[in-house]
């Protein structure tokens, strides 16, 4: 059963709750939300936009750990706003596959749904493959400076142990080829097919010198797209997501019990794991 308890904090793994919803009412975890400072959240359209913003990036990050409870009672107090904007920012949660709705027992964070990941993979090789030649072909020079300028600041956060500000500066860099390639666009689709993958990421960040590895990959697809090398570029990329690569005993060491299925689930053949998880 999900317990109150206050999760870990980010980067730590605690014991997960088991796989099955509660029966009874349960005390809801200590709310992480903290509202803007000095922002008005009384317009419902603005609060919700808010509180998906914000329980969606705690989600992500592992902040509230699957299988947590979500109370909307708190979210709304905490806001200053009635339930209304805080429900439609749950039910958003939940059509992406972060939290799950349980008449009659409760609202919980999503566990990651294993069976879904291959294809997030998938999805988001194809479509950086295709961003990362198109900038090749197109970078400017000031282009190619913001993307070294990217790099460095991964490798500040890196000597900083930072592994929240390293998820947001690699989000920035691949983001940023995207904008090179003339297609942004391509950018939310993407984040919106990796967001289980990231959540599977939080738990490997923290490895000793993964930082360090990717970065140096990032390197090379920056090398080759100021060089202007189509070829190279998506050869470094596929090299980059391919070094990425989950397997199924990782993600079961990690936190066996924040997953849902298997990597199998609804594959008729290949290996059980997943690609482009950074």
């Amino acid at each position: 059963m999900p317990s109150g308890n206050p999760p870990a904090k980010t980067g730590s793994i605690a014991a997960p709750p088991p796989s099955t919803p509660p029966a009874v009412p349960v005390k809801a975890a200590p709310l992480l939300v903290r509202p803007p400072a000095r922002r008005d959240m009384r317009r419902g359209p603005t609060a919700a936009d808010a509180i998906h913003r914000d329980l969606r990036a705690e989600i992500v990050s592992l902040k509230r750990k699957p299988g947590e409870p979500i109370a909307e009672k708190q979210i709304a107090e905490a806001y200053g706003v009635s339930r209304t904007p805080v429900r439609e920012a749950v039910l958003r949660l939940a059509d992406e596959g972060l939290i799950e709705i349980f008449p009659q027992s409760g609202t919980f964070v999503a566990r990651i749904p294993l069976g879904a990941l291959p294809e997030a993979g998938v999805i988001r090789k194809v479509l950086e493959r295709a961003t990362v030649r198109f900038a090749a072909e197109r970078a400017s020079r000031s282009q190619i400076a913001a993307l070294h300028a990217c790099l460095e600041h991964q490798r500040e956060v890196d000597a900083e142990g930072d592994a929240d500000g390293f998820h947001q500066a690699d989000e920035a860099f691949h983001a940023q080829i995207t904008e090179m390639a003339g297609y942004p666009g391509f950018w939310g689709i993407i984040q919106q097919a990796k967001v289980q993958l990231d959540r599977c990421r939080r738990l490997t960040l923290p490895v000793p010198g993964r930082m360090r590895t990717v970065i140096a990959e990032h390197e090379a697809i920056v090398e080759a797209i100021a060089g202007h090398d189509p070829d190279q570029a998506e050869r470094s990329l596929v090299r980059h997501l391919d070094n990425l690569q989950i397997t199924v005993d990782d993600v079961r060491n990690a936190a066996p019990l924040y997953f849902s299925g298997s990597l199998t689930d609804g594959m008729t053949d290949g290996p059980a794991a997943l690609n482009g998880a950074s």
